[in-house]
């Protein structure tokens, strides 16, 4: 008997060892959010900072990893932190924006759970409550490949977040007391780079080595041109998909997208212009930072190099350009184009068009002529706790051409479907769109009105996919999806303004009406507010 018991227990032993080595790692994250005094333009206002830092600390992780965001709220408001393009796999409930998440109250602090499951990229984090955004708040995400993982370019020497948007030198209770009052925000005062103006940030290079810059919008409207003065820049990822290695001397970033490149150190030794300037836009905005070479002793001198400034047609061929590299893994070891998205048949086809308007005296903006109406608890937990108080369906699923009203928009749709949507934009600005929780294949955008010829012209082989898209003036922008995330997750303009005064709706991804199966549970120690509040203490 003793060897059949000496067997039993090196199989517990190894069952446990395996079990232990099986889970995914942790990284924990402990922020205090507070209020400080910043100069950005040279001018003092109030930013929001996390550890003292603006921006914030970058979250560093590998596909799969679990982050356990413990966040302080030491403001004297509600305080709510989303992950732009992070999925949070069956767990809309982490999401961090208003209609799913509960914000932190003064005072307070709140734990964030979440997986980077199958993920790999950059990304950004932002605060989505109130107009936070334009006080800071925001930092960079990457999530690395699993080292067996082959990543198609060599390591670089290193790899920088830039952080780039449009900014204002009033604080964000002005600009939000200004579209309160029904009134539209004025033109930005500048552009920043990492939270600085005018060559505030210097990037260090060796001669002859290659770097990785991370580069996110994460400003309030505007779309922007990168460029490095003298060198080439080799796009290799855009929002977790391994990209065609094209080389750009200037790439358009549009509000709330997220791209890879990579740059080499080949050029005089001397510091360089890096120039990022407005995009369809009068006037032009225009900041610098500075490329040091680490022998250089020679500073940046005259004007920067120019870019382009509103040409639709250049920008638009080069979205077109942007193409997923079919040979390179993904998030795991196998093809990124082992999924054949075009060879499969949409069931459901959702037209979204933007607008804006008057109601009751004072500016909206809406998707299907409805301007979206937040309620006084997350809708995702009026939905689990089966309180109601919203409708699905609330939002037709094309466009109606009546005249804007609000309501809380809510589309519903079937867990599994393959979808289709198009956005349509009618108007003289260049939108950008983002859904929560998803990446999508961005198939076709073209100007005037799309028809059903016009997908003739998609891209079914090779299309990018990624979280959020641009769609150019009068217009639209097609995109596939494969609902395999159950939950409810915000679809949005990336125009802060737009999505403050109702150009936001949500989507609700359940197997049917009622089921709220392969779904994570509420997760334990979830704030819950509102109309919950009071009636359950815990997880149903």
């Amino acid at each position: 008997m003793l060897p059949l018991k000496f067997a039993v227990a090196v199989f517990l032993v190894v069952l446990i060892g395996n079990s232990v080595v099986a889970e995914d790692p942790y990284r924990y994250f402990d922020w205090n959010v507070t209020y400080g005094t910043i100069y950005p333009l040279g001018v003092p206002q109030q930013g929001i900072l996390i550890n003292g830092q603006f921006p914030g600390p970058d979250i560093n992780s590998v596909t799969n990893d679990n982050l356990v965001i413990n966040i302080h709220n030491s403001l004297d408001e509600p305080f709510l932190l989303s992950w732009n393009g992070v999925q949070n796999r069956r767990n809309s409930f982490v999401d961090g924006v208003y209609g799913t998440t509960c914000p932190i109250p003064p005072g307070r602090n709140n734990t964030f759970n979440l997986q980077v499951k199958d993920q790999i990229g950059s990304f950004y984090y932002f605060p989505s409550l109130a107009f936070h955004k334009a006080a800071g708040g925001f930092g960079g995400i990457r999530i690395l490949s699993r080292p067996r993982i082959p990543v198609p370019f060599p390591d670089p020497a290193n790899d920088y977040t830039i952080l780039i948007g449009d900014w204002y030198k009033k604080n964000h209770t002005d600009l939000k007391a200004i579209l309160d009052g029904g009134r539209k925000l004025p033109f930005p005062d500048g552009i920043l780079i990492n939270g600085r103006g005018p060559n505030g940030v210097t990037f260090t290079v060796d001669q002859g080595k290659t770097y990785r810059l991370r580069i996110s919008n994460v400003g309030l409207q505007n779309s922007l041109n990168f460029r490095v003065e003298g060198h080439k820049m080799t796009l290799v990822e855009v929002e977790g998909t391994h990209t065609l290695q094209t080389t750009y001397s200037s790439l358009d970033v549009h509000a709330g997208q997220s791209y890879s490149v990579l740059i080499t150190a080949n050029q005089e030794a001397k510091d360089h212009y890096i120039v990022v300037s407005s995009r369809f836009t009068t006037p032009v905005l225009t900041t610098t930072a500075v490329l040091h070479y680490s022998s250089s002793n020679t500073p940046v001198s005259g004007p920067p190099p120019g870019g382009p400034t509103i040409q639709i047609d250049w920008s638009l061929n080069q979205a077109r350009s942007i193409r997923t590299n079919l040979s390179a893994s993904g998030p795991r070891p196998n093809p990124q184009g082992s999924y054949h998205y075009g060879m499969i048949n949409t069931t459901k086809t959702i037209r979204l068009a933007s607008s804006a308007g008057q109601v009751n005296g004072k500016q909206r903006y809406a998707v299907n002529s409805v301007s979206f109406v937040p309620l006084d608890t997350p809708l995702k937990l009026l939905d689990y706790f089966k309180i109601g108080g919203f409708r699905v369906g609330s939002i037709p699923d094309s466009p109606t051409g009546g005249g804007i009203y609000q309501d809380t928009s809510v589309l519903g749709v079937n867990y599994r479907q393959f979808i289709e949507i198009i956005f349509e934009n009618n108007e003289d600005i260049v939108q950008s769109w983002h859904l929560d929780g998803y990446s999508f294949w961005v198939v076709g955008m073209d100007g005037g009105q799309w028809t059903q010829a016009s997908r003739n012209g998609y891209n079914l082989r090779d299309a990018v996919s990624r979280c959020t898209t641009q769609v150019y003036p009068k217009s639209w922008t097609a995109i596939y999806i494969a609902l395999d995330n159950v939950g409810m997750w915000n679809l949005r303009t990336e125009f802060w303004a737009r999505q403050y005064l109702g150009q936001q709706l949500y989507m609700r991804v359940y197997t049917d009406s009622t089921s709220l199966r392969d779904e994570y549970p509420i997760p334990r120690g979830a704030r819950l507010c509102g109309k919950v509040a009071n009636r359950h203490t815990r997880p149903l």
